[in-house]
């Protein structure tokens, strides 16, 4: 079965990951852009980080069949700084990029006003160009922040079918899936996330619509392998194999392919 892998952070892997991700099926990830593990003090470095994920990481997947796409954002972690607004505008000529088809990770950490700032322009920067949006929901004051980010998209009166919220445990899900229009991102990376077993739990309690399932794998605690770890358990509880490939493959193409650039058919 060929999988996709919505949000994985391809330049923190081996290419010994690369080789099991693309043995275990996964013919095609995303790259958002996240936060480097330092605060960057230029656009110059974000411009740099931006131009490996472009064209050095397509390069290295693709030597083992791998289709990689990139998201560009100005993470919640760095959305304060006193620069965002230089790095708003050097992430301008990376969305015409023709491997780029969205813009993430993006959204509030603190829920500063500059943050909010931030967060509105790049929603309205999507909208413009009608891209999907990746929404990281904070590991810290999750729901307060949540609902913040909940309510500036829909000040903003963006398009929510083209918005994942994603690292959604079982209460970002429910909240997100029963109050917007928005999609649900299920990162499976234990502990610090969700489990497979408490993902394929939401999937049983929620369907399958709006929710896709991912890795987010980077240079902690993670896993490359989620997407068909998931998948297994889902057969394992007795899922068709028509959801299994619903929830792995149709969804995450369907939401991707809003972008106009997302072009990896089923077969």
């Amino acid at each position: 079965m060929r999988l996709i892998e919505p949000h994985i952070h391809t330049v923190s892997r081996t290419t010994d990951d690369l080789y099991r991700m693309a043995v275990a099926g996964i013919v095609a990830c995303v790259e958002p852009s996240f936060w480097s593990g330092i605060y960057r003090r230029s656009p110059e470095s974000f411009q740099d980080y931006w131009e490996q994920v472009v064209s050095i990481e397509p390069k290295r997947t693709a030597a083992y069949g791998i289709r990689h796409f990139a998201m560009i954002g100005l993470n919640p972690r760095e959305a304060g700084s006193p620069i965002a607004l230089d790095v708003l505008k050097a992430m301008e000529p990376f969305l015409d990029r023709p491997s780029v088809i969205g813009i993430g990770e993006v959204g509030l950490d603190l829920a500063t006003p500059e943050e909010e700032d931030a967060f509105r322009r790049q929603l309205r920067m999507a909208e413009e160009r009608r891209l999907p949006v990746m929404v990281r929901c904070p590991g810290h004051g999750r729901g307060n922040c949540l609902d913040r980010m909940i309510s500036i998209i829909e000040d903003e009166q963006v398009t929510q079918e083209r918005i994942v919220i994603d690292h959604a445990d079982g209460k970002a899900a429910s909240l997100t899936l029963e109050k917007t229009g928005c999609w649900a991102g299920l990162t499976v990376h234990d502990p610090a996330k969700l489990s497979a077993h408490q993902a394929v739990d939401i999937i049983e309690r929620y369907g399958m619509e709006r929710i896709m399932v991912n890795g987010s794998a980077d240079w902690g605690s993670s896993d490359p392998l989620a997407v068909p770890k998931v998948a297994m358990l889902m057969r394992q509880r007795g899922f068709s194999e028509e959801s299994v490939r619903g929830l792995t493959f149709a969804n995450p193409s369907r939401f991707l392919a809003s972008s106009g650039r997302f072009d990896i058919e089923e077969d």
